[in-house]
């Protein structure tokens, strides 16, 4: 059997896209990616900037060395370290940056909590019935009493030894009940009496006020993620509001004259696949998608867009090249940026970067192929969102792999697997511009340089929708 990361399933151009990543980074092309006759140079231990001469603008000018024909590109950095300075960038964001905020339960899901959830009443609140059935005191057998005990009414009247009344689940039990008898372990005689079928413990099916917790108990820490469960959870503990750590605003701009927005590819045009996609992507990784804008191949378009934008995190496709129309450096330096990552160490995806515009604002540099632009968010756009949105960093984990993976000869690759009998599957269709692998994958294996061979343990990263995955739709 074929092995499912095999160069040979991409076909030649794919094959050559996926060694050597092109010279154009459009949606058709990779990027500028090093030589792969040799190894690039290790990347720096820290982050770095542009470094502009005043005369010639080019990066990495010396006043006095002969003229070179072409910048020397920085050193790409390894994918573990771009995705710890994209992590630590976040944290040195000023605190007063991402304040938190008074939200709605509502408006809450998906948010993180900034202070820690306690109790604002006991709960329950009074002593409930846990069961529909009669409310009894003493031992039996019991006199009914005609007016049965509904949930949400005023305190009823106290009970005395050898009467029952009828009751119902969340009502509150009367003063001196012994216990609650289940409408299906009681039986009543013919002159209307009640008798247990079954023995009866003290308390027994009364949820005493308190069971849960008391007023001031802290229920969850800071830091936890807001899921249905918690919003109802502070509902019942008497919260309308919660103290949250607001989404980081994320604004895409899509680059590129290329692209159509509808109708089929024509004229030498393509769809553009990122602007559906990367906006429900990047909402699943924290973010506050505030405008998708179009700006084509226009240089004076995306410097008036950076300089403008009100983002916390500011997303391009494409341009991040040193092609003709690749305005994303050009326009960084311009805006006296500071260059964070310049390249990645991994296959697809190479030419991505992390950029800081602002004290508080952050530039993800995508490449323009699809699924180099998926490398791309989630090795620099996953960590700086989750902790500018205050959320904790995926547990790491590994499954061995069903099938052998070719790899890049010196760079990390990042495939689309599916995970089935608790072994990764990896999937055909998983060259730079394809969208099929990872349209049916559950997560992406982390394969290092060199490949990997069947059954050897790889890191895994989980796609948001995994749970929703269906296996018969999996390109093996």
């Amino acid at each position: 059997m074929t092995a499912r990361g095999d160069l040979d399933d991409l076909g030649v151009e794919e094959a050559l896209a996926l060694v050597n990543e092109g010279n154009g980074n459009r949606t058709g092309g990779q990027g500028d990616g090093p030589n792969p006759a040799r190894p690039p140079v290790p990347a720096p231990a820290g982050e770095g900037v542009y470094d502009v001469d005043a005369d010639s603008g080019s990066p990495g000018a010396n006043p006095g060395a002969a003229p070179a024909s072409a910048p020397e590109r920085p050193r790409a950095t390894s994918w573990p370290q771009a995705r710890a300075i994209a992590e630590r960038a976040a944290r040195q964001v000023p605190r007063a940056a991402s304040s938190p905020v008074s939200v709605p339960l509502e408006a809450a899901l998906g948010l993180v909590l900034a202070a820690p959830l306690a109790a604002l009443t006991d709960l329950p609140s009074f002593d409930t019935s846990a069961m529909d059935g009669w409310a009894v005191a003493g031992p039996g057998p019991w006199d009914v009493r005609e007016a049965g005990v509904l949930a949400g009414h005023a305190q009823p009247e106290p009970l005395t030894d050898g009467d029952a009344v009828r009751i119902a689940t969340g009502a509150r039990i009367p003063h001196d009940t012994t216990s609650v008898l289940r409408s299906e372990h009681g039986r009543t005689d013919d002159n209307g009496r009640l008798h247990a079928t079954r023995d009866m413990s003290h308390g027994q099916d009364i949820r005493p006020r308190g069971q849960e917790c008391r007023s001031g108990d802290q229920l969850l820490p800071t830091g936890t993620f807001v899921t249905p469960a918690v919003l109802g959870l502070a509902a019942a503990a008497g919260y309308d509001t919660l103290a949250a750590i607001p989404r980081p605003r994320a604004e895409v701009l899509v680059l590129g004259d290329e692209l159509l927005t509808e109708g089929l590819p024509h004229d030498g045009l393509i769809r553009d696949a990122l602007g559906p996609m990367l906006p429900p992507w990047l909402r699943s990784l924290g973010a506050d998608v505030i405008a998708v804008r179009r700006l084509g191949d226009d240089a004076e378009a995306l410097y008036e867009a950076l300089k403008n934008s009100p983002a916390e995190i500011v997303v391009t496709t494409g341009g991040t090249a040193a092609g003709p129309v690749d305005h994303v450096h050009p326009t960084l330096r311009r805006l006296d940026a500071e260059l964070l990552v310049h390249g990645v160490q991994v296959r697809p995806g190479h030419p991505m970067l992390l950029a800081r515009l602002k004290e508080n604002q952050h530039l993800v540099g995508l490449p323009g192929n699809p699924l180099a632009a998926v490398s791309g968010l989630l090795t620099l756009a996953e960590p700086l969102l989750r902790t500018l949105a205050g959320r904790a960093a995926p547990e790491p984990y590994t499954l061995p792999l069903r099938d052998e993976v070719h790899g890049h000869p010196y760079d990390t690759r990042l495939v689309p697997v599916v995970l089935r009998d608790d072994r990764a599957v990896p999937l055909h269709y998983n060259g730079p511009a394809m969208l099929r692998g990872i349209a049916a994958a559950e997560a992406l294996a982390v394969v290092p340089p060199g490949g990997a061979r069947a059954g050897q343990e790889l890191e895994l990263l989980d796609l948001p929708w995994a749970a929703a995955t269906e296996a018969g739709v999996c390109f093996t």
